[in-house]
C-alpha cells in the first residue's frame, strides 16, 4: 500500500492526466456494456421494463433467469446460421481488401506519373460517410433503374436481380464493403512498403531475383507486423459491419444476407415485442466470439515470432 502510495505520489500528474479518460471510458463503454451483460441474463423485453406513461412511472417486472438465454441461442440453428454467414462475409472482404489494398499499394509505391493524384483518388472512398455510400451503391443496384442494369441491357444482357437474389445479394454487400475498406488497407500497406528499405530490393535484383522473388521474400515479410495488425482491425471491423448489411439489403431477401449483429438489433429494435434480454445476450455472445479470435490471433503471431 504504501508503494501505491508512493507511485501516486510521484506520478500525480500522469494520474491527474489519465483519470478523466477513464472515467468517460468507463460511462460510455464501461456502463453499457456491464448493463447488457446483466439484462443478458434476465427476461426483460418491452413488456417488462421500466417505462414512464405521461405522468405514470411503470417499475420493471422481468426476472434473473441466469444463462438460460444463451442456451436458448446456443440450441437454435438460426445462430449457427448467422454465425456460419458472418464468418464467410469477414473472411471475404478481409480476404479481398487485404489482397487488393497490397496490391494497389504496391502499385502507387513506385515512381509513375501522377503517383500523387492516384493516391488522393484511392482515398476518396475513404472520406465519404459510410452510409451516403451505402445509398449511392443501393440506388447502383436497383433492379430497374439502376445504372449497372442500364449498362448491362445496353450490352444486350439481362438485367441482374443485384439485392433480389440472395446469392448476387452477398456478392453485392461484399463488394460495397470491399469498396469502403480498400482505401484504409492501401493507406496502411503504402506506409509499411515505404519502411522497407530500397537496397534490399537493388541487392535482390543485382543477384538475379525476379518480381516474384522479391515480392515474396522482401515484400511480404516487410509489411507483416503492420498487415498483421490491420487485418485483425478489419475482421473486427467487417465482423460488426452494421451499416452496409442494413442499409443496403436489410438482411434480406429474406434472411439471406443477415449477420450476427444486424440479427442483435432486429431482435431489439425491430421484432415486436422487442427482446432486449435476447439481443443483449446475442452481443455478449458476439463480444466473446471477437475476444476469443483476438486471443488466438495474437498466440498464432507469437508463435511467429511477431511482438504484438
Amino acid at each position: 500500500m504504501k508503494r501505491i502510495i508512493a507511485l501516486s505520489a510521484r506520478h500525480w500528474y500522469a494520474w491527474a492526466m489519465v483519470t478523466p479518460v477513464i472515467l468517460v471510458i468507463g460511462l460510455i463503454i464501461g456502463y453499457p456494456l456491464t448493463r447488457g451483460v446483466y439484462l443478458s441474463l434476465t427476461d426483460a423485453d418491452e413488456a417488462n421494463v421500466e417505462r414512464h406513461i405521461g405522468v405514470n412511472d411503470i417499475p420493471a417486472t422481468y426476472d434473473f433467469i441466469g444463462l438460460e438465454n444463451y442456451r436458448t441461442i446456443l440450441s437454435d440453428s438460426v445462430f449457427w446460421d448467422r454465425l456460419g454467414w458472418t464468418a464467410v462475409w469477414t473472411a471475404a472482404c478481409v480476404g479481398v481488401t487485404f489482397a487488393l489494398g497490397l496490391t494497389l499499394a504496391n502499385m502507387l509505391n513506385r515512381r509513375v506519373k501522377g503517383r500523387t493524384f492516384y493516391r488522393v483518388a484511392m482515398i476518396v472512398p475513404w472520406g465519404i460517410p459510410a452510409f451516403v455510400s451505402v445509398f449511392a451503391w443501393k440506388m447502383l443496384f436497383n433492379e430497374k433503374n439502376g445504372l449497372l442494369n442500364k449498362v448491362l441491357e445496353g450490352g444486350g444482357i439481362d438485367a441482374v436481380p443485384w439485392l433480389g437474389d440472395p446469392t448476387w445479394a452477398k456478392l453485392s454487400v461484399v463488394a460495397v464493403n470491399v469498396w469502403l475498406g480498400v482505401p484504409f488497407m492501401i493507406v496502411a500497406m503504402l506506409g509499411a512498403l515505404q519502411a522497407i528499405p530500397g537496397e534490399l530490393y537493388e541487392a535482390a535484383e543485382m543477384d538475379g531475383a525476379g518480381p516474384w522473388q522479391r515480392f515474396r521474400n522482401i515484400t511480404l515479410p516487410g509489411v507483416r507486423a503492420v498487415s498483421s495488425t490491420v487485418v485483425l482491425l478489419s475482421t473486427i471491423w467487417t465482423f460488426n459491419m452494421f451499416p452496409v448489411i442494413y442499409l443496403l439489403t436489410k438482411g434480406g431477401p429474406g434472411d439471406s444476407t443477415e449477420i450476427l449483429v444486424t440479427y442483435a438489433f432486429r431482435l431489439s429494435f425491430v421484432n415486436s415485442p422487442r427482446d432486449f434480454a435476447t439481443s443483449a445476450a446475442w452481443g455478449v455472445l458476439i463480444l466473446l466470439l471477437l475476444s476469443l479470435f483476438t486471443v488466438v490471433y495474437r498466440r498464432a503471431l507469437r508463435r511467429q515470432g511477431e511482438a504484438w
